[in-house]
C-alpha cells in the first residue's frame, strides 16, 4: 500500500491520459493482427491491414503525447541516449521509464513495418523506396515481424498500468491488478477500433463476428479484473464516493462493459457496442488516474 496519501503527484499535462488510451488501443490492435496473420485465414487480410494501420498511427500519436507532455519536446532523445556521451544508449533495465521508452519505440517501428507491408500487398505504396520496405515484410519475414511486434503490443497494452503500480501514489500502488485491467481494456478498446475501421477495408461478416466474439471475451476478462483490483484496494475503496467512483460505475462499467456485452449477446448493431467499449476505456483511465491525482480531497473520507 502507498504510505501516504501526501506523496506528491507527478507533473503531468492532460496529454497524458490520451496517451495512455491510445497506446493501449494500438496495442491491442496490433495484437489481434498478428494474430490473425499468423492463425487466420485470408479472408481476415482486410482486419489485419486495418489492425496494422491503427496500430502504426497510434503508435505515432501516442509517442507524439508522450513527448509532448515531458514539458520539454526536443529532449526527448535523452531517455534513449546518453546525452553526455551520444550514441551511447540509455537503457535501465531495472527502470520501468527507461524500459518502457525502448519498448515504445520498437512498437513503433514493428507497426509502421508492418503498416508498409500491408499497404504494399493493397498497392497503395508510390515511394520507391517505402515501397521497397513493404515488399520486404512480406511471407516469412513479415509473420515473424508480426510476432515480435504482437508481444510488443501486448506489453505497450498494459504497460501503462504497471507503469503506474509502480509510483508511491495511493490507488496506483495499492494494487497489483492495475498493468492487468489496462491490458484487457488495451485488447478490447483495440478490437472496438477495428470492428469500426475494418468494414472499410473490405472486412468480411465473419471477420467481424471473430473480432466480436474476441471483444466479448475481453470485456469479460476486463470486468471481472476491475472487481479484482477494486476490491485489492481494502478500505481505500471508500475514495470511490465521489465523483470519479460514480464514473467508473456508470461510464464504465455500465455503458462501457455492460451494455456492450448485452449488444454483442444480440449481435447487433455491432458499431454501437463498438463505440460504447472505446468511450469506457477511455473513462477507466480517467477515472484510476484523476481519483488518484485528487486523492487529497478524499482522504478524510478513505479515514485515513
Amino acid at each position: 500500500m502507498s504510505d501516504t496519501f501526501f506523496t506528491g503527484a507527478p507533473h503531468w499535462t492532460w496529454f497524458i491520459v490520451p496517451y495512455f488510451f491510445i497506446g493501449g488501443l494500438a496495442g491491442g490492435a496490433y495484437f489481434l493482427a498478428a494474430l490473425l496473420e499468423l492463425f487466420g485465414t485470408p479472408e481476415d487480410r482486410p482486419v489485419v491491414r486495418a489492425g496494422y494501420d491503427l496500430a502504426a498511427v497510434g503508435a505515432i500519436l501516442s509517442g507524439a503525447l508522450l513527448t509532448i507532455d515531458l514539458g520539454q519536446p526536443l529532449r526527448f532523445w535523452h531517455m534513449l541516449f546518453q546525452s553526455a556521451n551520444f550514441p551511447a544508449v540509455m537503457f535501465k533495465g531495472w527502470s520501468p521509464i527507461s524500459f518502457g521508452a525502448w519498448a515504445i519505440l520498437l512498437f513503433g517501428l514493428f507497426s509502421v513495418l508492418s503498416a508498409l507491408g500491408a499497404r504494399a500487398e493493397e498497392g497503395r505504396l508510390r515511394n520507391p523506396a517505402l515501397l521497397a520496405v513493404g515488399s520486404a515484410v512480406r511471407g516469412g519475414l513479415g509473420k515473424l515481424v508480426s510476432a515480435v511486434g504482437g508481444l510488443l503490443g501486448i506489453f505497450v497494452a498494459g504497460y501503462t498500468g504497471i507503469l503506474l503500480s509502480v509510483t508511491n501514489r495511493p490507488i496506483w500502488a495499492d494494487s497489483a491488478w492495475l498493468g492487468a485491467l489496462f491490458l484487457a481494456s488495451g485488447v478490447s478498446t483495440g478490437a472496438a477500433a477495428l470492428i469500426l475501421l475494418a468494414p472499410r477495408r473490405g472486412a468480411t461478416e465473419r471477420s467481424l463476428e471473430w473480432l466480436s466474439s474476441f471483444d466479448t471475451k475481453a470485456l469479460v476478462v476486463e470486468l471481472l479484473v476491475l472487481a479484482a483490483f477494486i476490491a485489492s484496494l481494502g478500505s481505500l475503496n471508500r475514495v470511490w464516493v465521489s465523483f470519479w467512483g460514480l464514473l467508473l460505475l456508470v461510464g464504465v462499467v455500465g455503458f462501457g462493459i455492460l451494455e456492450p456485452l448485452r449488444l454483442h449477446a444480440r449481435r447487433r448493431p455491432l458499431a454501437s457496442a463498438a463505440k460504447l467499449v472505446l468511450l469506457g476505456g477511455f473513462l477507466l483511465r480517467l477515472a484510476t488516474m484523476l481519483a488518484s491525482e485528487g486523492i487529497d480531497r478524499y482522504r478524510v473520507a478513505a479515514g485515513l
